[in-house]
């Protein structure tokens, strides 16, 4: 069976890519590899959340599922004065992060490799980040809500991106059952933003 990029340990031979990103008015350069997300540049649904999210300067910041890292690495430069907190189940999307973070010198971030919330203990964040892996099914993307929403101190806020034929409706409403406020951030090529209040 062939790997997934919410796969552990992936077998896929390695496939190493390199390549520029501006993101935020940040430069970046990125390496990253076969068996893990969007392996050949930023995909468009991460692009769309980086632009629209909201990060203060001093804020504590969790990405889940943060592959080889571009969401949460833009994070920790606009948190200039925070912390980011990147986790992914993928052992490669980890070391890959752990890479990239060093090559792009963002030395205020935490890397790693996490079961869903397993590896954070009692850790609060301000702002929660995703993408969220839509193949590894709803229940999967579900519990990364009610786990975001465990996670946050009270004000915070979860970011996701998620395409719309891809089961944002159903998202959405699941945001609505668990935060106070849900509000559609952005609109673009059937990507939703949402941001959801706690």
């Amino acid at each position: 069976m062939a790997d997934h990029y919410y796969t552990n340990k992936p077998s896929t031979a390695h496939d190493r890519k390199v390549w520029d990103a501006e993101l935020r008015a940040q430069k970046f350069r990125f390496v990253s590899d076969a068996g893990v997300f969007a392996k050949g540049g930023v995909d468009y649904g991460s692009r769309v959340l980086i632009e629209a999210m909201d990060i203060p300067e001093e804020a504590q910041v969790l990405d889940v599922g943060c592959g080889y890292g571009p969401i949460g690495l833009t994070a920790a430069r606009l948190a200039s004065r925070g912390h980011v907190t990147m986790i992914d189940v993928n052992r490669r999307a980890v070391e890959l992060a752990q890479e990239n973070a060093g090559n792009n010198k963002v030395a205020n971030v935490t890397i790693l490799e996490s079961d869903l919330f397993a590896a954070l203990g009692e850790q609060r964040f301000d702002v929660v980040l995703t993408n969220p892996p839509i193949r590894a099914g709803k229940e999967t993307v579900h519990a990364i809500f009610e786990g975001a929403y465990d996670r946050l101190r009270d004000g915070g806020a979860l970011w996701i991106v998620i395409q719309k034929k891809q089961g944002a409706p159903s998202a959405k409403q699941k945001l609505e059952s668990l935060f106070s406020q849900v509000d559609e951030v952005t609109k673009d090529k059937g990507y939703r933003v949402y941001r959801a209040i706690k």
